[in-house]
């Protein structure tokens, strides 16, 4: 069975979108995150630009094949705003992503099945602004050797076309390669099997 080691997200923010509705002003927009942290701080700054704004309604999902999430209302009716939100995402496909909508209440109460169609709405057409591109997982490891065993490691990873990232060929020689998820197993039996050649993952899968 061959595993998924790709994933849509972006890379850069587009322009801000503008939904309006009754007279209430709904902004959108995205941006491309790893962390928590780096949420927090884009929630931030968007309120003290939209310090007037009512409402600062978000969702994000975070990771590849464990992803975390999670949606706010910021005082909507429950799940009038987060939840809309976060679907689009879902729909989209996408992940390392924060959408924010930003609602300027314009007077008109627009009833929970407004809110629902203009934060979906708000959200969707942010999500057609990005340019959503494709990113692979990739899986790091370190190979350690003997200098005398320098040409069987090569070989294969010249037959392999494998990337290397770092190498230090001294009399004990390491060598770091990335290599597509989906080739991982493959990899590291290869280099499994040589007599007197170590291998090890260095760290989870990363992304390229």
């Amino acid at each position: 069975m061959t595993q998924k080691d790709v994933y849509h997200t972006i890379t850069v923010s587009p322009a801000p979108v503008l939904f309006k509705v009754k007279n209430s002003k709904f902004f959108g927009y995205a941006y491309p995150v790893s962390n928590e942290a780096t949420i927090k701080s884009h929630l931030e700054r968007l309120k003290e630009e939209h310090h007037k704004a009512r409402h600062w309604c978000y969702a994000y999902q975070i990771g590849n094949e464990d992803q975390t999430f999670r949606f706010s209302d910021d005082g909507e009716p429950n799940n009038s705003a987060g939840l809309p939100i976060y679907r689009q995402i879902q729909s989209f496909g996408v992940t390392n992503i924060l959408i924010v909508v930003v609602r300027y209440f314009g007077g008109i109460k627009l009833g929970v099945g407004g809110l629902i169609n203009a934060y979906k709405s708000t959200a969707q057409l942010t999500l057609e602004h990005c340019q959503i591109i494709t990113k692979t997982i990739q899986t790091t490891y370190l190979i350690s050797f003997a200098y005398t065993d320098i040409n069987k490691v090569m070989r294969i990873i010249k037959e392999k076309n494998l990337e290397v990232i770092n190498q230090k060929l001294e009399l004990n020689c390491e060598i770091t390669i990335s290599v597509r998820k989906k080739d991982s197993n493959m990899v590291f039996n290869l280099f499994d099997g040589l007599y007197g050649v170590q291998i090890k993952k260095l760290n989870s899968d990363n992304i390229q």
